[in-house]
């Protein structure tokens, strides 16, 4: 892993102390559940010149789909539950990435593993792993069942000040949120990219007073 930009090289630094990995999951942390895993998978978009910021980084979000009877429509990153046959949750993370999106374990440089975190609604105990895809190519939908689109969001777009918010769900709960173009990432996948970019040292002072409902595309249920 050589060859990282710098700014990854710093995170994964920054991921090898327990401490910032606690910071990123923060109040989701838990260490009961059903196991699960995510892989959060940045890259450099090879159509911008290499640097030490985080200018060309991209980072993996799937959608869901509208037919599944949990979270339908949101915005995660690609992950799902603990098959007896993985080795271990880095294993499944990267494992359901191939399943989901096309992009084989060997492609994927782990850069480091955060302590696991809680998704209410559904008692998953979510392990989030953090990769880095050494040869990037367009993004693809495998798993048509489970996943309505891939997107490619640049990081520099979450950093965004203006791209920033506080959601609001109608059961009284909020959190970061982070609207890009015309995409709504809130809730368990909020949390991670709040805290993750926050711990990276990435973040930009933002207004977490401006606040917004979740819009009905992203939210067709209680899940969070």
């Amino acid at each position: 892993m050589n060859d990282l930009p710098a700014s990854i090289a710093a995170l994964r630094r920054r991921l090898a102390d327990p401490a910032a990995g606690a910071g990123v999951v923060g109040r989701r942390a838990v260490s009961r559940g059903r196991r699960a895993a995510v892989l959060i998978l940045f890259w450099w978009d090879a159509g911008v010149p290499r640097t030490d910021g985080v200018e060309g980084l991209r980072l993996a979000i799937v959608e869901k789909s509208a037919r599944l009877r949990a979270h339908p429509g949101q915005l995660a990153f690609p992950g799902g539950g603990v098959d007896a046959a993985d080795a271990d949750d880095v294993a499944a993370a990267l494992r359901e990435a191939d399943e989901e999106i096309g992009v084989g374990p060997d492609e994927v440089d782990v850069l480091g593993v955060l302590p696991a975190a809680s998704v209410r609604v559904s008692g998953y105990r979510v392990t989030p792993v953090v990769g880095w895809w050494r040869a990037p190519r367009p993004l693809r939908v495998v798993d048509t069942d489970e996943i309505a689109a891939v997107h490619a969001v640049g990081v520099p777009d979450l950093l965004d000040p203006a791209h920033r918010r506080t959601w609001e769900h109608p059961l009284g709960y909020e959190g970061p949120a982070f609207l890009v173009e015309d995409l709504f990432v809130w809730g368990f996948t909020g949390d991670l990219l709040a805290g993750l970019l926050q711990v990276a040292g990435w973040e930009r002072p933002w207004d977490a007073g401006v606040r917004t409902p979740i819009p009905r595309r992203f939210f067709r249920d209680t899940g969070q």
